[in-house]
């Protein structure tokens, strides 16, 4: 039988950049919540001729909120990466990746507007709740804005500059 060596454990801090990255994993449960609040407002739904309409509407202010922090915890996530092929053709083409920043601009502030429009002129405490979840999920989207637009930056193939090899090396006296 090896002895195997034992190595003392590390006692050095994490990078704030891991922390965070690891903090960005807790969007997906807080996305599985608003899936979960989502289904049910369906549910609630097919049932209001029954229930009345209360339930679709508590049920679909859940979904706001939570949708807007899973939204806002993924802005976390390192934009010098993508998750899929899909990410970064978008984010490698200037014209696509401004046209999707454009829209999520568009998102995220008519968002905050409608939700704060709402939450100005609400007679009704439902109307009003519904905007309040409307706005906080307006901020989720200007987080992922932010991210998109550090995404772009990193990935864009126009403004990244090609390597330098000594056979294309031109000197110039």
């Amino acid at each position: 039988m090896t002895d195997l060596p034992v190595f003392p454990p590390s006692r050095r801090l994490p990078s704030a950049r891991s922390v965070f990255q690891w903090l960005s994993y807790l969007q997906y449960p807080a996305l599985l919540v608003a899936l979960y609040y989502a289904v049910r407002a369906g549910l609630a739904a097919g049932a209001s001729e029954r229930a009345g309409w209360g339930p679709v509407y508590e049920a679909a202010n859940m979904v706001l909120l939570h949708a807007g922090i899973g939204i806002g915890l993924s802005s976390l996530q390192d934009p010098t990466k993508t998750q899929n092929a899909f990410s970064r053709r978008v984010w490698e083409d200037p014209r696509k990746g401004r046209w999707m920043l454009g829209l999520l601009a568009v998102y995220a502030l008519g968002a905050i507007a409608l939700g704060l429009i709402g939450a100005y002129v609400a007679g009704d405490p439902v109307v009003g709740q519904l905007s309040l979840g409307l706005l906080a999920f307006g901020l989720g989207m200007i987080g992922l804005l932010k991210t998109a637009m550090e995404m772009r930056e990193h990935h864009r193939l126009d403004r990244t500059p090609s390597p330098v090899t000594g056979a294309t090396m031109v000197t110039t006296r």
